[in-house]
């Protein structure tokens, strides 16, 4: 649960970071933080990890491709996919669970 606030608090004061505003900092990594700690009470570690996969991927393809000063949005992008990603991969992996066990 607390990787869970960490980790989306992280994500959104990313996202608040690139807004550019030091009050959007503060709330969006609050309200990621609650976010976070919920989706940790309900067992999301597969979650978690395609979410920092995605963010650290994101965030080294935005300085490849725009330097430095694009790594926070790249990274906050990359964390939603890879969050995006890891829901649907995760759907997949239950129905093809139900599936072998009706054959």
């Amino acid at each position: 649960m607390l990787f869970g606030a960490a980790l989306f608090g992280a994500v959104g004061a990313a996202i608040g970071y690139y807004l550019g505003v030091t009050g959007s900092i503060s709330i969006a990594a609050a309200i990621g933080s609650i976010f976070g700690f919920l989706i940790g009470m309900l067992g999301g570690r597969r979650f978690f990890v395609s979410i920092i996969c995605g963010a650290l991927m994101g965030g080294v393809v935005a300085w490849l491709l725009s330097g430095r000063d694009a790594v926070p949005l790249g990274a906050a992008s990359g964390g939603a996919m890879g969050g995006f990603i890891g829901v649907q991969m995760g759907s997949l992996i239950d129905l093809w669970r139900q599936r072998e066990k009706t054959r």
